[in-house]
């Protein structure tokens, strides 16, 4: 069992809200460890690679400068250029388009959409600061540039810089289950097996 889910699947618990709304804190995802290579059991040595991280994929890897695990979804491939101008998003002189889902008193949810690949971001409601903005950055060889879908609440590439492939260990698509922090611990059931 400690094979398996060192070599071929896993799962992870998410402790904070970068993520948010598409995993909260409390959620147990499902770790993929042959999404993209099959490895030596007990490590991370790839013997070969099966795929490479797509545009939109949410991954789970363990950050040598975070000095520790994290979840984020993959925005920039290797190559591309990518820019951030008050959260709006462009990818390769694609502007990314944005509908308003809903609001509350201190954030709003946006679906953005670029290049075919569509998720719900939060943001805080008027806020402004230096997350919000970077110039055209070209992805380089063998990296990508990751954030959270908690784009005002995230530590990501925008902290860590761009994420070394080496370092993805797996893909995430579905929660398993999810306990709420804020109710008794008690499980979400809505939330069971829910694709992400």
């Amino acid at each position: 069992m400690v094979g398996f889910r060192t070599a071929i699947a896993d799962w992870n618990v998410v402790p904070t809200g970068s993520m948010k709304p598409t995993i909260l804190e409390g959620d147990r995802i499902t770790v993929n460890k042959l999404a993209y290579d099959v490895r030596i059991p007990f490590s991370k040595i790839s013997l070969f690679r099966l795929n490479d991280p797509q545009r939109n994929d949410i991954v789970v890897f363990d950050s040598a400068k975070a000095e520790k695990r994290m979840v984020k979804r993959v925005i920039g491939l290797p190559g591309d250029i990518v820019g951030l101008n008050h959260n709006n998003l462009m990818i390769n002189g694609f502007p990314a388009s944005y509908q308003k889902v809903k609001q509350d008193i201190n954030n709003t949810y946006y679906s953005e959409t670029i290049l075919q690949h569509k998720r719900v971001i939060k943001l805080l409601t008027g806020a402004i600061g230096p997350m919000q903005n970077f110039t055209g950055v070209r992805v380089p060889e063998d990296h990508y540039l990751v954030m959270g879908d908690n784009r005002d609440n995230s530590a990501d590439s925008r902290v860590y810089g761009f994420i070394p492939r080496k370092e993805i260990i797996g893909q995430s698509s579905h929660i398993v289950m999810s306990l709420d922090y804020e109710n008794y611990y008690l499980p979400r059931p809505d939330r069971f097996w829910q694709k992400l």
